[in-house]
């Protein structure tokens, strides 16, 4: 059955809320790019633009809600909207949890696009593997810059109007 409210915007963490990419050390998460950034720098750029789209969710599209599990990431995430709007990840549901990580971002994306009847979604990313057929709907980060290039941020700004209305002040 399809969800024509339902607005989704699919989030990638490294590369998207930070500069870089992150690996795991002992117990904790460190960034790759020692000594210049901080872990989710950007969330509050993320929650400056969602603050005036109330009705969008957001999913995690990140290794790391598989790697580490759902709730570890979003635990890691700094209080945020982002946090609060965040209502799983695409490889929850995946008919064979085991292919999501070999199957491209696109297609992790797609698949839970279909199962569950999406038509309203965007997504941001560092990764552009399997958008070719939605590049519309992908907003691509440069992975050392993330949401900190103001191109892409006008990028993001200008499709969540285009495909989920005028922003509510």
């Amino acid at each position: 059955m399809e969800q024509p409210l339902r607005r989704v915007l699919f989030v990638d963490i490294d590369g998207v809320l930070h500069r870089g990419d992150s690996y795991a050390v002992g117990g904790r998460i460190v960034s790759s790019a020692p000594g210049r950034i901080e872990l989710f720098e950007y969330v509050p750029t993320l929650d400056g633009l969602l603050r005036c789209y109330p009705d969008v969710e957001v999913v995690l599209s990140s290794d790391w809600t598989f790697r580490f599990g759902v709730d570890f990431a979003l635990n890691m995430l700094p209080d945020s909207i982002l946090r609060q709007r965040t209502t799983g990840a695409t490889y929850q549901g995946c008919d064979s949890e085991l292919q999501w990580p070999r199957l491209s971002r696109g297609a992790q994306v797609r698949d839970y696009v279909r199962r569950h009847s999406l038509n309203r979604w965007l997504a941001v990313d560092d990764r552009k593997d399997g958008f070719e057929r939605d590049r519309d709907r992908l907003i691509h980060c440069q992975t050392e810059v993330g949401l900190g290039d103001p191109a892409v941020f006008a990028v993001l700004r200008s499709r969540l109007r285009e495909r989920f209305g005028e922003p509510s002040t």
